[in-house]
C-alpha cells in the first residue's frame, strides 16, 4: 500500500528563531497588529511503500531522526494517511 508521510519540523521552543522573529517584527507593518510569537518550520512530504500504517509511520521517523530533522535543535510531528 501507499502511504503519504505529512511531516512538520519545528525549531525547539527554548531555542532562538531568527526567521520566526523577523517575521513577527514585521506583522504590524502590514496592519496585522494581533499576531503574538512566530515560529517557522518546514513541512516534508513523503510517498511510502509499507505493508500497514504502522510500518508507514516508522519509515518516516527512521528518516527524521537520521535525515530530515536536526534533533539537537529540531523536533518533528508525522501524521500518516492512505495515498
Amino acid at each position: 500500500m501507499k502511504f503519504i508521510a505529512d511531516i512538520n519540523i519545528m525549531p525547539l521552543k527554548g531555542l532562538l528563531d531568527p526567521q520566526g522573529k523577523a517575521v513577527g517584527h514585521s506583522m504590524p507593518s502590514i496592519g496585522l497588529n494581533n499576531i503574538g510569537d512566530v515560529r517557522i518550520g518546514k513541512h516534508i512530504q513523503l510517498e511510502i511503500d509499507a505493508d500497514s500504517e504502522a510500518a508507514a509511520h516508522e519509515t518516516a521517523e527512521v528518516a527524521c531522526r537520521k535525515l530530515l530533522a536536526n534533533l539537537i535543535m529540531e523536533s518533528f510531528h508525522i501524521s500518516i494517511r492512505q495515498a
